[in-house]
């Protein structure tokens, strides 16, 4: 599986790794739809650090396809939220 942290760049993840990311993408959906933003951030944190530890990077001059886009790994509900409903993220979430 291939991962991107945008700001960060992609991470090829064997399958032992993915399936624990599906697993904490699962608690940071569920925080994103409760509001819990120390729950996100916990989540969040986990999934960031885990590709970091476990992914080998992609060379930049590799182009593939990500199969998963992880948040930059500061990032609050309010921007998660704006970049699934528009495709946007900005580091202010009142921004247009």
């Amino acid at each position: 599986m291939i991962v991107r942290i945008l700001g960060e760049g992609q991470f090829r993840l064997d399958d032992d790794s993915s399936a624990k990311l599906t697993v904490l993408d699962k608690d940071v959906d569920a925080a994103v739809h409760a509001g819990d933003e120390a729950v996100f951030k916990m989540a969040l944190g986990a999934a960031v650090k885990l590709v970091r530890e476990t992914g080998a990077p992609v060379p930049d001059d590799e182009f593939v396809t990500a199969d998963y886009i992880l948040p930059f790994s500061d990032a609050t509900i309010d921007e998660v939220r704006k970049l699934l409903t528009d495709g946007t993220i900005h580091s202010d979430p009142t921004a247009p």
